[in-house]
C-alpha cells in the first residue's frame, strides 16, 4: 500500500493510492501544476467558487479529466459548506456543477454512488479528502473533512450511508486519506482543540500536540480513527501522509497561500463495464 504522484503528461500530475483497483474504479488527487489559471489561482485550479474565471476552470477540468480518460461533462460536484450532509447521486445528476456552480448539489460535503461512469469530485485546499471504494458491491464515495467535518465525523457517516444505500460491509471497504494539511502545520486555538477533545475523548492525547506554546491537531489520524470506529480494517485505510502546507509547490494550500488560492480536486469514478 502506498501513495504516489503520477505524471499524466502536459505537466499534469495525479496522486493515487495503490490499493484502489483500477480495474474497478478511477481515482485522482490533482496537483496545482499545469492548467490555464492565472494568479492568484495560478495552475490547475479546479474550483468554480473561488473567483477564477468559469471558462478557464472548465478548460482545466476538461484537460485533467481527459488525461484520466473520464468525461468532465458527467462529473458531479457539490457546494461544500463544511457540514456533514451526504448525498447519493444517480445518473440523473450527471453534470451537476460541472460548468455552473449554481447547478452544483447544494449544502453537501460527501457524495456516494454505485453508478458506473459518474465521476464524483470535491475541491480542497488543506481540508482532508477521504475517498471510498467498495470492491464487492461496486460503489464509491468521497468526503470533504475539514476540521468541522472531521469533528462531525463525516467520514464515519459516509461509511454508514454506504451501508444503508448499497449494503456495503465496512470490512470490505477501502478508504484513502488524501493530501491535506498535516499535524506539522495545522495550528489551532484552544476552542478548536476542545472540540476535538469532545469528539474524540479517548484519543485527545493522540490527536492534539503542543509545540512552543502552539496547539496542533492531527486531522489525518482523527479521520483514520473514525473510519476504524465505523468498522474498516486498519489495513484497508491508506494515508497519503502528504501535507499541503509543507508541499504547497505541488498542492494548493489556503494557509500557505495566504487565503486566496485555487483548489485541487479529489475524484473517484466507477469504471463502465
Amino acid at each position: 500500500m502506498s501513495f504516489a504522484l503520477e505524471h499524466l503528461g502536459s505537466n499534469l500530475w495525479r496522486g493515487k493510492f495503490s490499493s484502489f483497483d483500477e480495474k474497478i474504479c478511477q481515482h485522482a488527487f490533482s496537483s496545482r501544476l499545469g492548467g490555464k489559471s492565472v494568479k492568484p489561482y495560478k495552475g490547475l485550479n479546479m474550483a468554480l467558487h473561488v473567483g477564477d474565471e468559469a471558462d478557464i476552470v472548465w478548460e482545466n477540468r476538461q484537460q485533467f479529466f481527459q488525461a484520466l480518460e473520464l468525461k468532465a461533462e458527467n462529473l458531479v460536484t457539490p457546494q461544500q459548506v463544511h457540514g456533514a450532509n451526504i448525498k447519493r447521486v444517480t445518473r440523473t445528476d450527471a453534470g451537476r456543477g460541472a460548468r455552473d456552480y449554481a447547478d452544483a448539489i447544494a449544502d453537501t460535503d460527501a457524495l456516494i454512488t454505485n453508478e458506473p461512469g459518474l465521476p464524483l469530485m470535491l475541491c480542497f485546499a488543506d481540508c482532508v479528502p477521504v475517498i471510498f471504494l467498495d470492491p464487492e458491491r461496486k460503489a464509491v464515495g468521497i468526503a470533504h473533512a475539514g476540521w468541522k467535518g472531521t469533528v462531525a465525523k463525516i467520514a464515519r457517516d459516509t461509511v454508514w450511508q454506504m451501508q444503508e444505500e448499497f449494503g456495503s460491509a465496512p470490512e470490505d471497504l477501502l478508504a484513502g486519506i488524501g493530501p491535506s494539511i498535516g499535524p506539522c502545520c495545522f495550528a489551532v486555538g484552544e476552542d478548536v482543540a476542545d472540540r476535538f477533545k469532545q469528539a474524540f475523548p479517548k484519543f485527545a492525547d493522540k490527536l492534539i500536540s503542543a509545540k512552543e506554546g502552539q496547539l496542533y491537531v492531527n486531522l489525518w489520524e482523527a479521520n483514520r480513527l473514525q473510519l476504524m470506529e465505523a468498522g474498516l480494517l486498519a489495513e484497508h485505510i491508506e494515508m497519503a501522509d502528504t501535507c499541503t502546507d509543507c508541499q504547497h509547490q505541488w498542492f494548493y494550500s489556503y494557509r500557505a497561500d495566504g487565503g486566496q488560492t485555487g483548489r485541487m480536486a479529489a475524484i473517484i469514478a466507477l469504471n463502465q463495464y
